[in-house]
């Protein structure tokens, strides 16, 4: 009888550790090519609808260091000159504020590529020039466009 029930606790310890070491084996392993994702790449994304494209908002700041505010017919003469050569007015630019100073935001929405990145990096750098500013805060998010 003692061998019986020494079998049956064998198979009662046995069995559970048996099935977490074969559930084990079925986990898929830690995908290495997500740990760093190297710059100046597109992620990968899928859409319901439309395309994957990159939605660029770059916001610019009005006033200069020195504290003189850059003007309205500045700033529109910095797009006719900068922004819509680059962009064909397939842009939108919009008021906004922080931290109680007023600020341009310009959206465009390009193709996720290096050439299209260097563009908008190219602009940051002319306004920067341009007005005195320490930098033109750039944000990107990949978005599906359908016309």
């Amino acid at each position: 009888m003692k061998t019986t029930f020494e079998a049956m606790m064998l198979i009662k310890l046995a069995l559970p550790l048996g099935i977490a070491l074969i559930l084990a084996g079925c986990q898929a392993p830690a995908d290495s090519s997500f740990s760093h994702i190297p710059p100046h790449t597109a992620p990968v994304a899928v859409c319901g609808s439309g395309e994957v494209m990159m939605q660029t908002t770059l916001w610019f700041g009005l006033k200069r260091a020195s504290g003189a505010p850059v003007s309205l017919n500045e700033w529109q003469q910095f797009v006719a000159d900068e922004v819509t050569p680059r962009f064909n007015n397939d842009y939108v630019i919009y008021d906004g504020k922080a931290q109680g100073e007023n600020r341009k935001a310009l959206v465009i929405v390009h193709q996720p590529d290096v050439p299209g990145s260097e563009t908008i990096n190219a602009l940051r750098e002319r306004y920067k020039a341009r007005f005195d500013q320490q930098s033109v805060m750039r944000v990107d998010g990949l978005v599906c466009v359908a016309v």
